[in-house]
């Protein structure tokens, strides 16, 4: 199957109505990707995951870059490799990592981005660097809006929309001053115009997806609002999306925050890391935020554009309407409305709702 991107398919009349300007991307020769990363050694291995594996890369005149390699080459493999620098290649924004390339050769598919010398979000959180604390509350808050700001420009801004459908925190990516960079677009979807929603195979990663899109596999922008709660909740919390409360149930974080954040008990669930120096105000406000985003009636969850509002703490009116949501009144009512999780990620609902299809959190 040759590859040819859905952006290098529009005619002659669409290339002269753009004008001359050359894209910020371009096609790699796998000859030059190869000496880059040291013929893809280990030692330049930056992860691996269920797509393939990511490399550093040096080019000739020094700049650093990342290439992701995918493992084994299908038409699948090839439609999310098409998909994703289809989208690459129509986005820009400070919040979204930039695409310098692609190389399709062969049985070869490739994709190479700038690279990201702080890794990613989870790495932070719950990996390599977790230990060294490296995200103190100010930081925390500059890759929450950030990550915001990009999810609210392919939502809102990008044409048609696009619904990114994996938002976790491996995929925020954290460059040299830890601005966030949203990543990995393999799984994004384009919103045609008048669509409330489209019809899909479930893809993303267990503790993120929303319980809409699980069980009945209608995505939309709201999908996305909802895993960006879990998200922020983990930045706020350094918990991992979901916790084994035996070896059939997992509870999610949304349903451990829900309880305290209702008996206004914050700081128990602040990350211990912070050592409690943090803006108390700030936290509340994530943390209810968060909550709102990953609630299980997904007409009543904000839009990004709101979320970037709220996060961002300039309406006054609007954070005082945050804190009187019914979502808050009782950890006893709220616990019924925002609807357990548990039962969505059990191990007999899993296969049910074809997670096997999903990557792993």
């Amino acid at each position: 199957m040759a590859f040819c991107p859905m952006f290098c398919c529009g005619n002659v009349s669409d290339r002269k109505a753009r004008g001359k300007k050359q894209p910020p991307w371009r096609v790699f020769s796998l000859k030059e990707l190869h000496s880059a990363t040291n013929n893809f050694n280990y030692d330049n291995k930056l992860g691996e995951g269920g797509f393939g594996s990511v490399y550093w890369g040096q080019l000739w005149d020094g700049s650093q870059i990342a290439v992701k390699r995918l493992k084994v080459w299908s038409s699948k493999a090839d439609m999310e490799f098409a998909v994703e620098v289809e989208i690459l290649a129509r986005v820009r924004h400070k919040n979204l990592l930039s695409l310098r390339g692609y190389c399709a050769e062969g049985q070869e598919r490739l994709i190479v981005y700038d690279y990201m010398p702080n890794l990613s979000l989870v790495s932070h959180l719950h990996g390599q660097h977790s230990a060294e604390s490296l995200l103190d509350w100010k930081r925390r808050m500059i890759i929450a809006i950030g990550a915001a700001e990009g999810i609210a420009y392919l939502h809102h801004q990008a044409t048609p929309h696009i619904i990114h459908r994996d938002i976790k925190a491996s995929n925020v990516l954290l460059d040299s001053d830890f601005q966030a960079q949203v990543a990995d677009f393999g799984f994004a979807k384009l919103i045609p115009d008048g669509a409330t929603h489209v019809t899909t195979r479930v893809k993303g990663t267990l503790g993120y997806l929303a319980p809409e899109y699980a069980m009945l596999g209608k995505a939309n922008e709201s999908c996305d609002v909802y895993s960006f709660g879990v998200l922020l909740l983990e930045l706020a919390s350094g918990r991992k999306p979901l916790e084994k409360l035996s070896n059939a149930v997992k509870r999610t974080i949304s349903d451990w925050a829900l309880p305290l954040a209702c008996e206004k008990k914050f700081r128990e669930i602040a990350d211990s890391r912070l050592n409690g120096d943090y803006v108390e105000e700030e936290l509340r406000r994530v943390v209810l935020i968060a909550l709102i985003c990953a609630q299980s009636q997904a007409e009543k969850r904000p839009t990004m554009l709101e979320v970037v509002e709220l996060l961002k703490g300039d309406s006054k009116d609007k954070i005082s309407q945050l804190e009187a949501n019914e979502l808050f009144i009782s950890s006893v009512t709220v616990g019924h409305d925002h609807g357990s999780s548990s039962d969505i990620i059990s191990e007999e609902n899993q296969s049910k709702h074809q997670l096997e299809h999903m990557k792993s959190a």
